[in-house]
């Protein structure tokens, strides 16, 4: 007798740890730069250069890049920008049995202020939360049927597996150039600039996937016209492209998600010598994963009417995707100019961040509490004050249906602005319409009695003579042919037979005849 196993593939959450620390530092103004007056926004991006596991710890090495636009007196040209880096080594504790995985490291910048502290020397201060969580993929061996003599019974039962087919992460560079029209001067340096994702649309393919969305990008920059010496410029970009991606088909769930990892921009002449185009590459940071549901059949019950068989079993944890589902919300609100900040003229630009403060779990729904963290770059009225920024937050609450979902679910909601518009309704106030995409994927937490060996021993004697060699049996609830057949050392089809039975199935208050199917000999 030969028990047949078979190696199922499965993932499960194995570990997850949060840190949050606070970057601090002071920073002189460049020789070759004005004294700042006036700070006027501020922009920050994270690098992680370095993760390391070591002795049950993770270290993370990186930096923040920073950007401080600002005002000054002495210049003609008012606006000037100071950029520089923070670096950051800090050491998260994770579990002994997640030391030697290879992590998954998530970044979000909770917070970035800069202050002045005098006219040539000013202080950037943010909060950072860096997100580690590390998942296992394994092959779990379990028993799918037995090989032995012919009155051996077993039956089998169907799983749901949720197999990670696709695990991976790749690069995605976008290459395009922004040619100025003709009211606008010509470049002498970038001041300030924005560039963010939205809209994008991901197709499984045959070893491969295909991806396009919109990018788009805003440039502040110092003009060499002499009327106009700070102008701005700002477009959408169109992208798309196909990646290779061994291993998915057009019938599996993606879960792919994109992130700016690195971009560049440059100034070039156009035809007549004018620096007057723009050439952007942007490097995208994807995280591929591929799911396919499959439902394999393992061995459930194994017996024989002629020898004791004792089932090993073990519990197999894993998980099980449940729903992924992109949700689309629109969200408006209006914002009013503080009184000791400029009327607004004209605004120039918009960005804003999603920012989760809660996912409440409620059956099955899940509840998302957050805020729309918003920085507006906008021209003032006021001439010794031309260009002011307004930051404010619009908060919101979003129900988002989960069908299947059970307290012990694990979940993800990663949210994304696909849309925003800001609407000047006069120079006190402005209205604000965003669509955010919150992408939502949820597990289940599964727990499942594999059968790993077999042991097997000679029949009890003594019982079997106890027993009679046929009974009259009445069906009570729960019961099934097989649970009778192993109790009485028959077969399933032995009571089938002889009961005149067309299948298995049977109700509460049949009656059926049992014939024990060994015979003892003394």
């Amino acid at each position: 007798m030969e028990l047949i196993k078979k190696n199922i593939h499965m993932n499960k959450l194995k570990c997850r740890s949060s840190l949050q620390l606070t970057l601090d530092d002071d920073f002189n103004v460049p020789d070759v730069k004005p004294d700042i007056d006036r700070i006027i926004t501020q922009q920050g991006d994270v690098k992680i250069n370095e993760i390391k596991a070591m002795n049950g710890k993770l270290l993370i090495k990186g930096e923040l890049g920073f950007n401080v636009l600002y005002f000054s007196e002495e210049d003609a040209r008012p606006i000037h920008n100071i950029s520089g880096e923070i670096p950051f080594d800090e050491v998260i504790n994770m579990e002994s049995t997640c030391s030697d995985d290879d992590p998954i490291v998530k970044w979000e910048l909770d917070d970035l202020s800069a202050g002045l502290i005098n006219s040539r020397k000013l202080s950037v201060r943010s909060v950072l939360s860096l997100n580690v969580s590390v998942e296992e993929l394994y092959d779990e061996e379990t028993g799918v049927m037995v090989e032995g003599p012919e009155d051996v019974q077993y039956i089998s039962k169907k799983i749901e597996i949720t197999d990670i087919s696709v695990d991976k992460k790749d690069t995605f560079r976008i290459k395009d150039e922004i040619i100025l029209p003709t009211n606008k001067g010509n470049v002498i340096s970038i001041l300030f600039d924005s560039i963010r994702l939205s809209n994008i649309e991901v197709r499984l393919l045959e070893d491969k996937f295909t991806i396009k969305g919109e990018m788009p990008v805003f440039i502040l920059y110092a003009s060499e016209s002499e009327e106009s010496p700070i102008e701005y410029y700002e477009t959408e970009l169109s992208f798309g492209g196909t990646v290779d991606c061994n291993g998915c088909r057009e019938d599996m769930i993606e879960d792919i998600t994109f992130r700016i990892l690195n971009k560049n921009i440059e100034i070039k002449p156009d035809m007549d010598g004018e620096e007057r185009v723009i050439d952007l590459e942007v490097i995208l940071e994807i995280v591929v994963k591929v799911y396919e549901i499959q439902e394999p059949e393992i061995l459930y019950d194994v017996y024989s009417p002629c020898k004791e068989i004792t089932p090993v079993f073990r519990e197999a944890a894993y998980e099980n995707l449940v729903i992924k589902n992109n949700s689309k919300h629109r969200i408006s609100d209006r914002l009013r100019v503080s009184d000791n900040q400029p009327k607004i003229l004209q605004i120039c630009h918009s960005d804003g961040v999603i920012r989760i403060d809660d996912i409440i779990p409620n059956g099955a729904e899940l509840q998302v509490e957050g805020i729309i963290d918003l920085n507006i770059l906008y021209i003032s009225e006021d001439d010794l004050r031309p260009l002011a920024s307004l930051r404010g937050a619009i908060p919101f609450t979003q129900v988002i249906e989960v069908k299947g979902m059970n307290p012990d679910s694990s979940y993800e909601v990663r949210p994304s602005l696909d849309q925003l518009s800001v609407i000047m309704l006069d120079s006190d106030e402005i209205e604000v319409k965003a669509v955010m995409n919150l992408n939502t994927i949820v597990f289940d937490r599964i727990t499942e009695s594999i059968i790993t060996d077999l042991e097997v021993a000679d029949l009890d004697i003594e019982k079997l003579q106890s027993m009679p060699g046929i009974i009259g049996y009445v069906v009570k609830k729960d019961d099934s042919l097989w649970n009778i057949a192993k109790r009485y050392y028959t077969t399933v089809d032995s009571i089938m037979e002889i009961n005149d039975l067309d299948d298995d199935s049977i109700k509460e208050g049949d009656k059926l005849i049992i014939m024990k199917k060994v015979e003892v000999v003394l």
